[in-house]
């Protein structure tokens, strides 16, 4: 959420903001709504200033004067009454129309509509070449038994899968290892709650604009699709101290999105599920631009140095305006070379927001000049399964078998391959 001054003084660079994201908002609808509340509220406070008036003045009136404030005091109520209810649905279309603004993207994002016109700045490490006919992850997991798509289907419907054998072992050692090294990183690690109240979704911006995508489970609570949401949840109204910061956390939950806009993008697999299990790193700072900027910097290259110890090939490109979110300044996506497909796929972003987020969720910190509000930042540190699709393909074995990345053997209890039974 952006400061409704900031809006009012700059409306027209909030306008190529939502021009650039290609977000149909429609700024001057926002400032008419905001002159109208504050013309009613201006109104209000004076009706309200006049009754405290007349209630110290009908304390020392005469009878006959007391019968005319009391006359003058019901007209006032009347028309308070009226004010406060057209203020309150002033404030409603106001309050939605704020959700709706977002925020400006940095200078150095780049023009764009969708992923596709997003901007390769790094690639690291060698395609593998492979003598033999390379399989694909659903193959080789199946045939090492390392999972089963049809079961998962059978029991947990579209894009259900088990991990199972040395799926799983695989799976906790990239947990173990990712603690390791993130912890390195001085983040506190947490395990957050994945069912949310709506509070906290609004508050990261995820509602009202991506609630198709969002399982509610019951009046106010959520399943939330990144543990971003309850880490920044975790601070909520709350003023730290400037000595406090940054606040580094390495946030580990189950994460549940619907996946409704990607119906018949990849079916089959592990790229994109319903269920999953994510590390999110995210970072509170303090409210200077080029403070989030190094964190951001720092945040996206913790996720490649994660990637280059595991040795998977992977390029890093920075979103274009059209592939930003509501509040968003700036993002990074990195993507892991996946074989069969000939191509790299996302496996994670990293994201600075200014104060959009904290404002929304009302986290401040005290300095020598008041109270500020915090900068937020995230970034995914690995999600499991899909990093197992790049794994599992790009050290595939001429025998079917699959080796295992130097880094995560200690946590395979000395496993360097995994064979077929």
């Amino acid at each position: 959420m952006l400061d409704i001054k900031f809006i009012r003084e700059n409306k027209d660079l909030v306008a190529l903001a939502a021009k650039k994201k290609h977000i149909a908002f429609d700024v001057e609808k926002l400032i008419t709504a905001d002159e109208k509340r504050r013309s009613l509220l201006t109104r209000v406070e004076e009706k309200r200033a006049d009754q405290n008036v007349a209630n110290n003045q009908i304390v020392q009136a005469t009878s006959e004067e007391r019968e005319k404030i009391l006359e003058r005091m019901r007209a006032l109520k009347d028309g308070l009454e009226k004010e406060e209810a057209e203020l309150k649905e002033v404030m409603k279309e106001w309050q939605m129309l704020m959700l709706q603004v977002p925020n400006v993207p940095d200078i150095s994002v780049p023009e764009g509509e969708s992923d596709a016109d997003n901007k390769e700045i790094k690639k690291w490490g060698e395609l593998p070449q492979f003598d033999f006919e390379p399989k694909s992850h659903i193959e080789i997991m199946t045939t090492l038994d390392m999972a089963d798509f049809e079961r998962g289907t059978k029991v947990a419907g579209f894009r259900g899968y088990f991990l199972k054998g040395a799926g799983v072992f695989l799976t906790y050692a990239i947990w173990n290892y990712a603690l390791q090294f993130f912890g390195g990183k001085q983040f506190t690690p947490m395990i957050v709650p994945s069912m949310v109240r709506k509070e906290p979704l609004v508050g990261t911006g995820f509602l009202p604009q991506s609630e198709e995508d969002i399982y509610k489970v019951q009046d106010d609570l959520y399943l939330a699709g990144t543990g971003e949401v309850a880490t920044m949840g975790y601070h909520m109204g709350e003023v730290l101290d400037k000595s406090e910061l940054p606040k580094k956390y390495l946030a580990f939950s189950p994460c549940y999105r619907r996946e409704v806009g990607a119906h018949s993008k990849d079916v089959k697999g592990l790229i994109r599920v319903h269920e999953f299990y994510k590390f999110e790193q995210v970072i509170l700072c303090e409210a200077s631009h080029e403070e989030s900027v190094r964190q951001h910097e720092e945040l996206n290259r913790n996720t490649e140095e994660f990637i280059e110890s595991l040795g998977i090939p992977y390029r890093t490109v920075v979103n274009c305006g059209g592939d930003l979110g509501l509040g968003q300044v700036k993002k990074y996506d990195i993507e892991l070379w996946v074989p069969l497909e000939k191509q790299y796929r996302e496996i994670g972003s990293a994201s600075y927001f200014h104060d959009f987020q904290s404002r929304r969720l009302n986290i401040k910190y005290k300095d020598a000049d008041g109270s500020k509000y915090v900068h937020s930042l995230n970034s995914t540190a690995i999600p499991v399964p899909r990093i197992l699709v790049s794994l599992v393909e790009n050290f595939q074995q001429a025998d079917g078998s699959v080796k295992i990345p130097d880094v995560l053997v200690p946590y395979m209890n000395g496993l360097g391959v995994i064979r077929a039974n």
